[in-house]
């Protein structure tokens, strides 16, 4: 039975280890190098009301993670967050995506985020469908703005406005 919850520090080295697959094998984050699981530490340790990792956990296994971060370092950006999300390759195709994201951003609601940010690699159309069936709508494109594997990539920019602005 696959549980979804907030993460802790013991979960960093799984954390770290399905982003980094990622490295490996997606054009879902544009880092290169691999992260170790403090990079991680931050974000899980933070209690800013917005910042959310939350992690989904099989068994003893965790499987996938969500999270919730600041959008822009900036103090006008205060009420928005982007969010990402990673699965490991065992838990893809199950609904787990929708279920862990889903979570997610029931918490950003509660603690009143305006507007919910997420920048999708393209071509995804299995995270475009999940943006778009949770609320987002796409509202802009950078083209080229990423070089990984051998070739350009362009991100789509996807927005879901809190139950406050709605």
């Amino acid at each position: 039975m696959t549980t979804i919850r907030t993460a802790t520090a013991a979960d960093l080295p799984a954390i770290a280890a399905i982003y980094n697959d990622a490295v490996d094998h997606a054009i879902s984050t544009f880092d290169t190098v691999h992260q170790p699981p403090e990079h991680f530490a931050d974000r899980v340790a933070s209690t800013r009301p917005g910042d959310h990792v939350l992690v989904a956990q099989d068994g003893d296994d965790v499987i996938g993670f969500a999270y919730a971060s600041t959008y822009r370092p900036r103090p006008a950006y205060d009420g928005s967050r982007e969010t990402s999300v990673y699965l490991h390759e065992r838990a893809r195709g199950r609904g787990l995506g929708r279920a862990i994201y889903t979570e997610l951003l029931d918490r950003l609601d509660a603690d009143g985020v305006h507007v919910v940010v997420a920048v999708i690699a393209q071509p995804n159309p299995a995270s475009e469908a999940l943006h778009a069936a949770l609320g987002f709508e796409r509202v802009g494109a950078l083209r080229e703005v990423g070089h990984k594997f051998g070739a350009y990539v362009d991100t789509a920019f996807w927005q879901r406005f809190g139950p406050a602005a709605r």
